[in-house]
């Protein structure tokens, strides 16, 4: 037996020079994101579930608009009011500080740009007065990809982690993944973990071993053959039989 090639748990670069792709699901943040001098008092917000590029495109605005880049898990004490953007600021370590940050970028003028899952208004917090600052902040919305998006996504996820995998077995992926950008990104990481441990190609019958347990998987391809089925069965004398 040959010996088994054990994957390591190392974590992925973040993908800070990967550019934004213009999707329909970016487009209004993207306009946003463009046009600093128009937003309500130098604030702005993005917002959406995970992997859909908030991170990504604050720090792509960041580098373009001179901002700091800040983690939010790290926001403490009282910090200064330069230009800022604060990536997962709905996770800040301190309220305190967010609010001290909130209040310098308005009094000197300075922008501010923040990202978390839900629109400042929704975040949980404990002070009033941060909670009313974060309401007048502007929240724009990162949605989930299109499916020409997704499909970009998902080839770019096996490029990164220099898996090579067929445009036939990346189509059938498609079909059978949730259509969110998270499911993508986590199918990906999966398959790259079993194939290296397996020492072979990425298949079909590995993606149903390793996949078989998330979410959904296989819904949009059962929906399908249900579509197909009830326009055969309308038909009658047109119908075919299934090959197994």
């Amino acid at each position: 037996m040959s010996p088994r090639q054990l994957p390591l748990p190392l974590a992925l670069p973040p993908e800070r020079g990967a550019p934004v792709l213009p999707d329909s699901s970016n487009a209004v943040a993207r306009t946003w994101l463009a046009a600093p001098d128009d937003w309500p008092g130098g604030r702005l917000a993005l917002f959406g579930p995970e992997g859909v590029g908030k991170s990504l495109l604050l720090r792509q605005a960041a580098a373009r608009l001179g901002l700091r880049v800040l983690e939010g898990s790290a926001l403490r004490g009282v910090p200064d009011g330069l230009p800022s953007a604060v990536d997962d600021a709905d996770c800040a370590a301190e309220e305190e500080a967010l609010f001290h940050l909130i209040n310098a970028c308005s009094s000197t003028g300075a922008l501010l740009l923040l990202a978390g899952r839900e629109p400042p208004a929704r975040w949980r917090v404990k002070l009033p007065d941060l909670a009313s600052r974060l309401r007048a902040i502007h929240a724009v919305e990162v949605e989930e990809p299109s499916e020409q998006l997704l499909r970009a996504l998902l080839a770019h996820h096996f490029a990164e982690r220099q898996v090579r995998v067929d445009p036939a077995t990346q189509d059938w992926l498609l079909l059978r993944l949730p259509r969110e950008a998270a499911a993508v990104s986590l199918a990906a990481a999966r398959l790259d973990r079993a194939a290296l441990a397996a020492g072979g190609a990425v298949t079909r019958a590995l993606a149903r071993q390793v996949l078989a347990d998330l979410p959904f998987f296989g819904a949009e391809e059962d929906a399908a053959a249900d579509d197909v089925s009830v326009a055969d069965g309308a038909g009658g004398s047109n119908r075919h039989p299934t090959l197994l």
